[in-house]
């Protein structure tokens, strides 16, 4: 390739060839990317086009790297690496306005963080020019990448180099329509969670309580086993801020219960010395530290 051709190759088709690499199919490349499967195949073609390289084998269920393609990954995998520094550099000596995004559990994004965030906000222009973007998901948003500003987690990250804080702690406890503590606790039936419980104290603890009783309803949708919970269909592990003022859930007691998490926001580094991620990350603590006994 000419030197002027290479000049002119755009960083946003190689972040298609890299995602494509690492999912090993255009699905996952979608998924990560937050679009259309048919505009991963095209920006990855015009990439194709624009070296003269093929660069993926097209399977019927994958996408497979040739061996150019290897050759390419770990330079183009550099690159990504520098323009995300340059990416959180530039966001952290941003001004204190504009679009902080916040991963964070689904049930917890929607029942606990929307509600206050949104009653502080009725209380006067707090944050002024400040738009919150909240991300409700159960995978942990990688902060590398910036898929998110501020990632809100139920575990101490594990990562290196991420800054965390630990926000407090939340309980949850067994809960049931008060009509299941009327019958014989051998025809108990019981709403679990969709993943295996692996090294999650709540799913762990429930599957023992269990033992040979049957789950008649998994999710990994936790507003959907509160639902079911409330509806009668079973007995459910929740968190007291869905369950504990709910007129229709009575509380199960037992041996083990509450099972607590713990509640961390973490940031990477770079990002930390924004000015308005700072300010969410702030508020986000002093909302959770207000209202602790929602959660425990």
């Amino acid at each position: 390739m000419a030197p002027a051709s290479l000049a002119s190759l755009a960083w946003d088709d190689i972040r298609f060839f890299v995602a494509v690499a690492r999912e090993g199919s255009l699905s996952g490349a979608a998924r990560q990317l937050r679009v259309e499967h048919s505009t991963v195949a095209r920006r990855v073609g015009a990439l194709e086009s624009h070296i003269g390289v093929r660069l993926f084998d097209r399977l019927p269920r994958s996408w497979a790297l040739t061996q150019e393609g290897e050759a390419l990954l770990a330079p183009a995998e550099r690159l990504e690496q520098e323009v995300l520094a340059f990416a959180r550099a530039a966001a952290a000596n941003t001004a204190d306005q504009g679009t902080v995004r916040v991963s964070a559990p689904p049930a917890f994004a929607s029942h606990f963080i929307v509600p206050l965030w949104a009653a502080q906000a009725a209380q006067g222009d707090r944050w002024p020019g400040i738009a919150l973007d909240i991300v409700g998901e159960l995978r942990s948003a990688n902060l590398q990448r910036r898929d998110a500003d501020i990632a809100i987690r139920f575990m101490r990250p594990t990562e290196p180099g991420l800054a965390a804080r630990k926000l407090g702690e939340l309980a949850f406890r067994l809960y049931a329509a008060p009509v299941w503590l009327t019958r014989a606790e051998a025809d108990w039936h019981f709403l679990g969670y969709s993943d295996a419980p692996g090294n999650v104290p709540h799913q762990q603890l429930l599957a023992a309580l269990a033992g040979a009783r049957p789950f008649v309803l998994r999710s990994n949708d936790l507003t959907a086993l509160h639902n079911a919970c409330r509806g009668g269909l079973g007995l459910a592990m929740l968190p007291d801020f869905m369950a504990r003022d709910d007129a229709a859930l009575v509380e199960v007691p037992g041996d083990g219960r509450p099972v607590m998490r713990e509640v961390w926001s973490v940031v990477h580094p770079d990002v930390r010395r924004s000015p308005r991620v700072r300010a969410v990350a702030d508020a986000l603590a002093e909302m959770v530290g207000a209202h602790a006994g929602r959660l425990a």
